[in-house]
């Protein structure tokens, strides 16, 4: 991501001519005004919940900031901070001031407003659809970036999901790889993986969770989309001595066979797309052994929000995550119960530890920028990424997200 692939407000257009972020500006300013926060424009001025304190957004270019904002709702304030039209000023945590905003979250806008909420909503692209050709080029447009960028922010596990915190010690006491396999030993052993186990994991990431399986005795046939993933597993798996026991493939869930005791999949689900969910469930259900457990720790919101949000495009899903959509676990529950014989026998949610999880990430990928940074990596993708990085996290502390291990057997 560049800088040149964002929209230029340079040259007019019929839309950009109507629409010059007055509206915008009046609803961002109501807003603001019910939460701790404050705006602060370049003539020193300032609106806002907030008083002195207050974590505190500079608006750099209030007429480009509204005008995407007016022009695109749901896109346009992430497309502003990527283009510096505003920032977290010193001394304010990015994170922390977008907090307020996730936990009014559905609440922020007037009725009046909501109401108009399909005329502002965009359709998702079809050309996002997780087809067998269309899954691969959105796995490949997020994991294929570069191993090295990944390998800066994440931890030395390369675990890219939520790690799992001893609530019962201080997290300053605890690093990242303590705590991703507390969550990857709470998945095996939620499906019951021991010595002879045959586990199929569906999304490999860099292959830690098949490490794990495999040092315990199982067979692991562990499938990725995802070329740099699939080369970087299969060196680390080489280099533990468990090539014999771990087999990487690269392959859709829906192409494989066989019969497994156990079925984990470590936030995939958000990848798969609400059309094929149905597919993706009875893919388990049809591998699975008899008396086996599937584990999916899958990223959830409420099922109101995922009602209200389904069918809408927006920041994420154009710039991060092509194709993707958080379910609820009411949507899981549905799904499996319609197409499948797999029922939900157990839930472990820790969304706060996502937040904990992001907020290490977002510091560490921020430490790292200046090995980053070089070719297609500019500012704007820098900004990109921290934006989704303190995006997601507000999403997390504030209970809009939650992230759970759903463990499922047959009824």
């Amino acid at each position: 991501m560049t800088s040149e692939t964002l929209p230029s407000l340079e040259i007019p257009t019929p839309r950009t001519l109507f629409t010059r972020g007055a509206v915008a500006r009046t609803l961002v300013h109501k807003i603001v005004a019910g939460v701790p926060v404050r705006l602060r424009y370049p003539d020193g001025s300032h609106v806002g919940g907030g008083g002195d304190g207050a974590p505190t957004l500079e608006v750099v270019r209030p007429a480009s900031l509204y005008r995407r904002v007016e022009q695109h709702p749901k896109i346009g304030l992430g497309e502003a901070y990527m283009a510096g039209d505003w920032h977290a000023a010193h001394g304010t945590d990015l994170a922390q001031a977008l907090l307020p905003f996730a936990a009014r979250m559905g609440r922020l806008l007037p009725k009046p407003v909501l109401s108009l909420r399909r005329i502002v909503d965009r359709a998702l692209p079809a050309g996002t659809r997780n087809t067998l050709v269309g899954s691969r080029a959105n796995i490949e447009a997020h994991y294929d970036l570069s191993n090295d960028l990944f390998a800066a922010f994440l931890d030395p596990t390369m675990s890219y999901s939520s790690a799992l915190f001893d609530h019962s010690r201080p997290l300053a006491d605890q690093d990242l790889v303590e705590a991703q396999h507390r969550k990857i030993d709470a998945i095996l052993d939620s499906a019951g993986v021991t010595s002879g186990s045959r586990v199929l994991e569906i999304g490999t990431g860099w292959g830690e969770l098949a490490l794990r399986a495999a040092a315990r005795g199982a067979d692991v046939l562990s499938i990725t989309l995802s070329r740099e993933q699939q080369a970087l597993a299969r060196e680390r798996i080489a280099a533990a001595g468990l090539s014999h026991r771990v087999e990487v493939r690269l392959q859709d869930y829906r192409e494989v066979t066989g019969e497994f005791d156990a079925v984990v999949s470590v936030e995939m689900i958000e990848a798969v797309g609400e059309e094929y969910w149905p597919t993706y469930f009875s893919a388990i259900d049809a591998l699975l052994a008899p008396g086996g457990t599937a584990v999916v720790q899958a990223i959830l919101m409420g099922h109101d929000r995922y009602l209200a949000t389904r069918n809408s495009y927006g920041w994420i899903q154009k710039y991060i995550f092509p194709g993707g959509l958080i379910p609820s676990l009411d949507a899981i529950s549905e799904v499996t119960g319609r197409h499948t014989d797999l029922r939900v026998r157990g839930v472990l949610a820790f969304g706060g530890d996502y937040a904990e999880t992001l907020r290490r990430w977002r510091m560490r990928f921020l430490e790292a920028w200046p090995q980053i940074e070089g070719g297609s990596f500019d500012e704007t993708f820098k900004r990109m990424w921290e934006f989704y990085l303190a995006y997601c996290e507000a999403g997390f502390a504030s209970g809009y997200l939650d992230v759970a291990q759903v463990t499922m057997r047959r009824d």
